[in-house]
């Protein structure tokens, strides 16, 4: 399999070019596109976060736990209702660096094997969708031009384990033991498979529900464009029935609707008599 730093010069490759990109033809601004090519090039590392002790993971988990608190800090500041000030926002940085650094590094290293499920498509899938939540900011463009960088960094890891595990003897092509171990939807073990798409569910109904796919406002629903607004159920007015003749009462005006039928005008003027001369 390609070693570590295949990974990260065929991601940070992969990510200048994507900035590039992002920067003169998609429209973003050179910082924005300087910060998609960067996050870009760390994820091609984050699949081999299954390594356990390996410098690799020590590396990608130094690097996690010095970048993800600065996009998680307002989203637990906000969540635990904790004041808004320096000091808070300080304290929160160091107990996340802390959490991701060790607990979570440590947590990953005993429940997860080399290969697993970390090397999936799935996976791919919850790191860009935990990018895009976690990008600061209400803009939608910057969250997906973020989680597009992701998962392409993460992608072109799993492509280059791929293209590793193809031997060439010649004329004669062997695949390793590693072969469609990256590249994949599943694993061969039950729960692992069964957590990954539990959280794969999860996060792509956090995003598509804070994109505002999933939540849809009650005018646009079928019974309310059926319906004018003059005629809709709050301003319209009762229709009042037309009083009935009685019959002992003879005949009876006309409604006050009715109106009265006028005379057509003649079609054709009546030609004058010739008039007579006294003789």
């Amino acid at each position: 399999m390609a070693a570590f730093r295949e990974h990260i010069t065929f991601s940070t490759l992969i990510g200048a070019g994507y900035g590039v990109v992002a920067s003169t033809v998609l429209g973003f601004s050179p910082t924005q596109g300087i910060l998609a090519a960067a996050l870009t090039g760390m994820a091609g590392m984050l699949p081999d976060v299954d390594l356990g002790t390996g410098r690799p993971s020590r590396e990608i988990f130094g690097v996690l736990a010095a970048i993800a608190p600065m996009f998680l800090v307002h989203h637990v500041i906000r969540y635990l209702k904790l004041p808004y000030d320096a000091e808070t926002i300080l304290l929160t940085l160091i107990a996340l660096y802390f959490i991701i650094r060790y607990g979570v590094a440590r947590l990953i290293n005993r429940l997860s094997v080399h290969r697993g499920m970390f090397h999936s498509i799935p996976a791919m899938f919850i790191a860009a969708d935990i990018a895009y939540l976690g990008y600061p900011g209400p803009n939608i463009r910057s969250k997906i031009l973020i989680a597009t960088g992701v998962a392409v960094g993460f992608l072109s890891h799993l492509i280059l384990d791929e293209i590793y595990s193809v031997e060439w003897n010649g004329v004669a092509v062997r695949l390793k033991k590693s072969a469609g171990s990256a590249l994949k939807i599943a694993g061969p073990r039950f729960v692992p498979n069964v957590f990954t798409f539990a959280l794969f569910c999860t996060a792509n109904f956090a995003v598509l529900s804070q994109m505002g796919v999933l939540d849809r406002p009650a005018a646009d629903s079928p019974a309310m464009m059926a319906l004018p607004a003059a005629q809709s159920p709050a301003t319209s007015l009762p229709v009042q029935p037309s009083p009935l003749p009685s019959p002992q009462s003879g005949p009876q005006p006309a409604p006050w609707s009715t109106i009265p039928a006028q005379p057509a005008p003649p079609m054709f003027q009546q030609a004058q008599e010739p008039r007579r001369f006294a003789n």
